[in-house]
């Protein structure tokens, strides 16, 4: 039995009762969550083909019309992992639950817009149930975005992989010329294994040139002396990421990107001064960003500041300049600004952080100081 049902893991019918009350503002009688990882987060299946009907009325019973929609595959795993809610299982999940909202004269059901397929929303509206649907855009995802003790816990636990698998691959003297990214990659995902992730989310190595790519994916591209080389890694521990990225030089640094580097690392410490509950997540971006751009590299900064992190590796808030909304204590994000010279390399720090009252705790630890690997 896992954590989750051993009397120790989170209460899912309190997020569902939080939810509720975003219904209630939002003017829907119940709402139909079909995002697998919403579905985790609300009840703690992990099925998939699965779909969730929580109502919002305020009957003192709400739970029992709160119910979860599955295929036989599942029926055992839903049995242990949500018992207390209500199964209907059959071979069309969201069929059978709109059929109850149906049943049960529900009256307006919002659906996730942002995950539902033009497809999907054809075959809903045009189902003869009496229902009103109404689209609605990442409620479960807003109360997702803080992170109570036991998902801190959680995110602290996969940091503590990353920072551990990554300083056992240098330990062990993975980064070295000659060495292809594919293995320095391996090596670093089955370190992190080693060091307490349950899954590894990102195990990413970008050498020379190619670190000037943000998103590079590892290659047979040998590490060369001289080379920047960035390394990210992302653990999963019960379900939760957290994401390390750092920057390192083989040999010998020259000076510009002793220079990069250093301005990254400026930039980083703005940003993470910058996190406080009540900030604008667009004026966080905007502290690391001035940074870069008073050293005239703005246009090398070619991606957002951050954004959070939790049951996704990548989920709301998006720290960026386009980013809206407001940070909250209890939120994990990451810092992660950077900036990339096509075809000579690039530079990246990045780190995972929990917004608290009176500064972010950091729960990334591995040494920002520009590290040269001899």
């Amino acid at each position: 039995m896992s954590a989750d049902h051993a009397g120790r893991g989170p209460d899912y019918a309190a997020r569902r009762s939080a939810l509720r009350g975003l219904l209630m503002e939002n003017e829907v009688d119940a709402l139909m969550v079909t995002d697998p990882v919403n579905i985790r987060y609300l009840t703690g299946f992990c099925g998939k083909d699965s779909a969730l009907l929580v109502h919002s009325w305020d009957t003192g019973n709400d739970e029992e019309r709160t119910v979860i929609g599955t295929d036989g595959c599942h029926r055992d795993l839903v049995a242990v992992q949500a018992p207390d809610l209500r199964a209907e299982i059959a071979s069309a999940a969201t069929r059978r639950i709109v059929e109850l909202a149906g049943e049960w004269h529900v009256g307006r059901v919002g659906y996730e817009s942002h995950v539902v397929t033009v497809e999907q929303h054809r075959g809903l509206v045009e189902r003869r149930t009496g229902l009103e649907f109404a689209a609605t855009v990442g409620l479960v995802e807003q109360l997702r975005m803080v992170k109570d003790t036991h998902e801190a816990a959680r995110i602290r636990t996969a940091a503590d992989a990353c920072d551990s698998g990554l300083r056992a691959l240098l330990e062990a003297g993975g980064l070295r010329p000659g060495r292809t990214e594919r293995q320095v990659a391996r090596d670093l995902a089955w370190a992190m294994f080693e060091h307490g992730a349950e899954w590894v989310a990102a195990a990413t190595v970008a050498t020379g040139k190619n670190s000037a790519v943000p998103r590079h994916r590892p290659a047979d591209t040998p590490l060369g002396m001289g080379d920047l080389v960035a390394v990210r890694c992302g653990a999963v521990v019960g379900d939760y990421h957290a994401v390390l990225t750092r920057t390192f030089v083989l040999g010998r640094a020259e000076e510009w990107q002793r220079e990069a580097y250093a301005l990254v690392a400026a930039a980083r410490e703005a940003g993470r001064a910058a996190l406080r509950p009540g900030v604008a997540v667009s004026a966080v971006d905007a502290a690391a960003r001035a940074v870069i751009e008073a050293a005239g590299h703005g246009k090398s900064f070619v991606h957002g500041l951050g954004h959070g992190v939790g049951l996704r590796i990548d989920e709301a808030p998006g720290i960026a300049k386009t980013g809206t909304g407001t940070l909250l204590s209890g939120v994990a994000v990451t810092v992660e600004p950077g900036v990339y010279f096509p075809g000579r390399g690039g530079v990246r720090i990045e780190d995972t952080l929990v917004v608290r009252e009176g500064g972010p705790e950091l729960l990334t630890h591995t040494s920002t100081d520009l590290t040269v690997v001899d």
